[in-house]
């Protein structure tokens, strides 16, 4: 009899009230855990759990959900919220005030932080921190339209740009066993992406409400991301074994003590692939910055046929995204196969879409060029950092990582310099722009496909 009034008693409380209750709470946080159930096992698959590569590839979906917060409020208060003549004004002074300076401060964050190897995880969480409390500056700026909103931008730049010279060089310090570094890339660049997608139209909502919304998101998302990045395993902070890059293509270039023996080995050149790749891929980001602000400006001003400024942008926008992850996609699946042909492909391809898109201008050859843009952008990265690992010595291939992701960010900022200055003219334009990549791809095929012949063989050794 007491056994059956425990089991009464047992069933009586299975089929209460609190039991309703918890499965309908269960069924709510299903949605929300099975998607972070899946999220980590994609990101720890094929032991990045183990190495910490998921981990980092977690941090920087944080990165770009909290980046794309702040995008989308700055640009609707400098871009959208005024009519186009003050608009180009506005996004002159704001590149005038925040880019330039950047420019100058840019050359010195690689550097700097590459004399700093055993904080790289602090850093990490210093720019996350920084943006976090920048963000709640400029809510209050969006509002006033104070000054403050150009220097607190400037602050979120240089941060953004300080967490991806560190991402760059931390990314060899969790490569699993049989893991490649493009593979790890395409995996971090990849899960960024898809952050983003998913943040923008949320920061879209959230700008529906109010203007300083968006920037609230970021505050908690940049916060998250701080905790996030003292969980990276503390080899990251480890600099055993590792030596400055000199980016110079052979001894003959290099100046002052470098010239002279030293007593540590592997202090070596990066090669003339490196350099040369790296001279191609700052074409293309070129390109890439220019595109954004001319686009920008000339889609508002002579939209696409039969649709809206905002439809126009956002067309060329998801294309040049989509083009970006397939790019990142097929440079995953080629792997390390022949990068120096890779790279000359992917500029001549982009070379020969801006000159149509030139010529033939239209809506259709517009987010053509936005496509295969991001696409080379997206698979020449990638060949890039497989000549790195291919090319430079294990001691400097860190600092070769974060020393070259600088001048490609300064090559950004000045090819959005160039199209915030140029008339508005569709044809004009995407002539400047296949005018950039042609001298990029002429001044780099040459040594590309020598390259390509010697494999490499030919690197230059200082010590």
């Amino acid at each position: 009899m007491a056994a059956a009034r425990t089991e009464f008693k047992g069933g009586s409380r299975g089929r209460g009230p609190g039991s309703r209750f918890r499965a309908v709470g269960r069924a709510l946080r299903l949605p929300v855990t099975g998607t972070a159930r899946g999220i980590r096992k994609a990101t720890h698959a094929h032991g990045a759990g183990e190495s910490g590569l998921g981990k980092l590839i977690e941090l920087h979906g944080v990165n770009g959900a909290g980046d794309v917060m702040i995008t989308v409020a700055l640009a609707s208060t400098v871009f959208f919220s005024v009519p186009t003549d003050e608009a180009r004004g506005r996004v002159a002074l704001y590149l005038a005030i925040t880019m330039a300076p950047f420019t100058l401060l840019a050359p010195v964050i690689g550097p700097l932080l590459d004399r700093l190897p055993h904080g790289r995880r602090a850093a990490m969480a210093a720019a996350m921190g920084a943006r976090a409390l920048l963000a709640l500056v400029l809510s209050g700026a969006v509002i006033s339209g104070g000054i403050e909103l150009y220097p607190a931008a400037l602050g979120v730049l240089v941060a953004s740009k300080a967490y991806g010279v560190v991402r760059s060089a931390v990314v060899p310090r969790l490569l699993p066993p049989r893991f490649s570094l493009v593979k790890a890339n395409s995996r971090v660049t990849l899960c960024g992406l898809l952050a983003t997608g998913v943040a923008a139209p949320i920061a879209a909502g959230l700008q529906a409400v109010g203007p300083r919304w968006p920037l609230y998101g970021a505050f908690v998302i940049f916060v998250a991301g701080t905790v996030l990045s003292f969980t990276l395993p503390r080899k990251v902070d480890s600099a055993r074994g590792e030596d400055r890059a000199l980016l110079a293509a052979d001894e003959r270039h290099l100046h002052g003590p470098r010239r002279k023996p030293v007593k540590r080995p592997g202090l070596r050149t990066v090669g003339p692939a490196v350099t040369h790749a790296l001279a191609a891929n700052a074409a293309i980001r070129c390109l890439s910055g220019f595109l954004i602000f001319f686009l920008a400006f000339l889609l508002r001003v002579h939209p696409l046929s039969g649709q809206s400024a905002a439809v126009s942008l956002g067309i060329v926008g998801v294309a040049a995204g989509a083009g970006n992850a397939l790019g990142t996609a097929v440079g995953a699946w080629l792997r390390s196969r022949a990068p120096e042909i890779i790279i000359v492909t992917v500029v001549a391809v982009v070379l020969g879409t801006g000159i149509t898109a030139a010529v033939f201008f239209s809506t259709v050859l517009v987010a053509c060029l936005a496509a295969v843009a991001g696409f080379a952008q997206a698979l020449a990265k990638l060949s890039l950092d497989a000549l790195i690992q291919r090319d430079v010595p294990e001691q400097v291939r860190t600092s070769a990582f974060a020393r070259s992701e600088t001048l490609l960010q300064v090559s950004w900022v000045l090819g959005g310099a160039v199209g915030i200055v140029l008339p508005l003219n569709g044809t004009l334009g995407l002539a400047v722009g296949a005018a950039i990549i042609a001298a990029g791809w002429l001044t780099t095929v040459r040594g590309l496909t020598d390259s390509a012949r010697h494999k490499g063989t030919g690197r230059a050794r200082v010590a």
